[in-house]
């Protein structure tokens, strides 16, 4: 699960939530390991939620981490910052069905930077049995 794991709209990277309050949240950077507070304003967004488009319905952001992960064999992946088409061709190996409208570049660019941001945080963790994700907090 990637539970308590965070994007906040106009901040690099992941986070993690540390503590909630009536007004905002704490959350710890996953890259610097700073925290400050993120307040109901902003746009934030748990990884559990998130999902990519595919020509038959959507696929989980956690079973799209477990193809990347299984492609490069628990390694780092390509960087996010690859040319379009190099981006687009190594996501078409990763999840051949992946809707071509309305996955972007753009979308593309943050599932692989943050593949590579839980990776090098030793978060992402997956079982054998039953494919089961686990995430280590």
């Amino acid at each position: 699960m990637l539970k308590g794991l965070l994007t906040i709209s106009g901040q690099p990277g992941l986070y993690r939530m540390i503590a909630e309050s009536k007004d905002n949240i704490i959350v710890e950077s996953l890259i610097t390991g700073k925290r400050m507070p993120a307040y109901s304003s902003s746009r934030i967004s748990s990884l559990e939620d998130i999902a990519i488009y595919t020509d038959s319905g959507e696929v989980p952001l956690k079973d799209v981490l477990k193809l990347i992960y299984d492609l490069e064999s628990g390694k780092n992946t390509i960087s996010h910052k690859s040319s379009g088409s190099e981006l687009k061709s190594y996501f078409a190996k990763v999840l051949p069905a992946y809707d071509r409208e309305r996955v972007y570049i753009s979308d593309i660019k943050k599932v692989l930077f943050w593949y590579n941001i839980l990776l090098d945080n030793n978060l992402l963790q997956f079982s054998d049995e039953g494919g089961e994700e686990k995430i280590s907090t």
